[in-house]
């Protein structure tokens, strides 16, 4: 029997195998939860309905995350499925491309800015307050995906990493806020991997390669990786955790010179 047996996860942000989402579920799933998904736009639902399958499940369900309606729907629709969700995962950022590269001040705008903290942080908050009456009384978990680059400067990471910065502090506000009702909340601050969103930033290779020579581990981590520590966090052996962020990046986070 695994960890997560009997648990209920909504995984949000799932675009692909090679998605850091698509290495937590496939985590999860081993250790037992039942999963459901949400697919971003029409485009997308094929493709996660098919991965969602390999998961054994059939829940799949639409929202954009810039859309409070879309996200309050999700857990009304899902409420015809379960009666209470154990886990939510956020696994959702954007900027601009245009913004991901070069200097910061000259490409930062306020629409991008404003854009990528309502995707990428402030989306997490709208999920925890559309599926709070669901996660009571469960020792329920929230877990969202961070990167270094919301504590250190990366370079033509820019925006995102003031939104990560965001993020983190979202992490800690609402596990204080949601701690008296038994609900925990961490994020995971992972390193590089190759994803479609990954793709965005300017150079992004020259940071894999970086990443990898400057690790302890002297390699870049996977998304199975990033998703047995998911699996963890989001598990009752991790009970007594909240409002942190594990570092799953080989390493490279406390190096300073090699």
């Amino acid at each position: 029997m695994g960890f997560l047996e009997n648990k209920n996860a909504l995984i949000v942000g799932v675009a692909s195998t090679r998605s850091i989402a698509w290495g937590i579920a496939k985590a999860m799933q081993r250790e037992g939860a039942n999963l459901a998904f949400t697919a971003q736009n029409e485009k997308l639902t094929s493709r996660v309905e098919k991965l969602a399958s390999e998961c054994d499940s059939d829940i799949v369900l639409p929202c954009d995350v810039s859309n409070d309606e879309e996200i309050n729907q999700v857990f009304e629709k899902l409420d015809d499925y379960w009666d209470h969700v154990d886990i939510i995962v956020h696994s959702v950022a954007f900027a601009n491309k245009e913004e991901l590269e070069g200097d910061y001040l000259d490409n930062v705008t306020r629409e991008g800015f404003k854009m990528a903290q309502d995707i990428s942080s402030y989306s997490f908050s709208a999920l925890a307050k559309a599926g709070r009456n669901m996660m009571q009384g469960r020792n329920a978990s929230l877990l969202t995906l961070s990167y270094l680059g919301a504590v250190r400067t990366i370079p033509n990471y820019n925006v995102m990493g003031i939104a990560k910065a965001s993020l983190e502090a979202n992490v800690r506000y609402m596990a204080q806020c949601l701690g008296p009702e038994g609900i925990r909340v961490n994020a995971i601050s992972a390193g590089p991997i190759r994803t479609l969103a990954a793709a965005g930033i300017s150079d992004f290779r020259e940071m894999l390669k970086y990443s990898e020579n400057a690790s302890p581990l002297k390699r870049n981590v996977t998304i199975d990786e990033v998703g047995n520590v998911a699996a963890f966090l989001a598990s009752d052996l991790a009970s007594g955790m909240t409002g942190d962020v594990l570092y799953v990046d080989g390493g490279y986070h406390m190096v300073g010179m090699v």
